[in-house]
């Protein structure tokens, strides 16, 4: 990273202190510029979100080629949230320790591992193992569905599966075959509020060893607070499920 870029970033890491600075890294022609934002996250010394004010001036000069935040008082080592996040922006995370000053880059691998993931929510959650479930194995692509944590815990809230399987190009079926969608209420909940991917028999997924043997079938998910896994879908995860779906493009 060029010495006057890093500066800068350094400088607006010292003036929020103890809060975490964020910003983009901006290519304007040929030139590269720091352009700083305001953390508008609720606790913002634990964590950052970026003003959409900000993100939106800042395309307005440039092409943002980078996220950049700090780390106060901790070192520049990513977070499961900040290597999720820069694997779902498709951009490098640059961050920065403060004020130890070592600054780390996070490139993008374009490859998550269905399996073993940890668990973000928004990012690496139950929904996104299964759309890149069907990203991988069918070629699908779908809608990035905005959502917020614990939006399943009010009836107040809109029941997100409920409201956009539709919409997504699913329709409800009694009996799942290879590649439904199962939605399931897990815990205290107002809504059906996890999904994994039905796999029949098969347990195995592209590139990727399972580590489950046995009979079937089998169900790819990811529950909250563990790691992405392939389990046995049966006994109690049958009797939590409340919805099964099968994507009406396919044959």
């Amino acid at each position: 990273m060029r010495k006057y870029i890093l500066s800068a970033i350094q400088a607006h890491a010292a003036a929020e202190y103890p809060k975490e600075c964020c910003g983009l890294l901006l290519a304007i022609g040929r030139k590269q510029q720091y352009f700083p934002c305001r953390n508008i996250a609720s606790e913002p010394s634990e964590e950052f979100r970026l003003d959409p004010e900000d993100y939106a001036a800042a395309e307005d000069l440039g092409e943002v080629i980078g996220i950049v935040h700090s780390h106060p008082d901790a070192t520049s080592r990513p977070s499961p949230h900040d290597l999720a996040m820069c694997e779902a922006t498709a951009l490098p995370w640059h961050i920065l320790s403060w004020p130890e000053g070592d600054l780390r880059t996070n490139t993008p691998t374009g490859n998550t591992p269905l399996l073993r993931r940890p668990f973000v929510h928004g990012a690496w959650d139950c929904w996104q193992v299964c759309a890149d479930w069907y990203k991988r194995e069918w070629g699908l692509e779908f809608e990035d569905f905005k959502r917020k944590d614990g939006w399943w815990e009010s009836a107040d809230n809109i029941s997100l599966y409920e409201a956009n399987y539709e919409a997504a190009g699913f329709v409800r079926v009694d009996r799942p075959q290879r590649g439904d969608l199962i939605v399931m209420e897990i815990g205290r909940t107002a809504h059906p509020n996890h999904a994994g991917i039905y796999l029949g028999d098969d347990p195995e997924l592209p590139e990727e060893e399972s580590g489950v043997f046995g009979a079937g079938p089998f169900l790819l998910h990811h529950l909250y607070g563990r790691p992405s896994e392939v389990i046995v879908y049966g006994g109690p995860w049958h009797d939590r499920t409340r919805i099964m779906l099968t994507y009406r493009g396919w044959p």
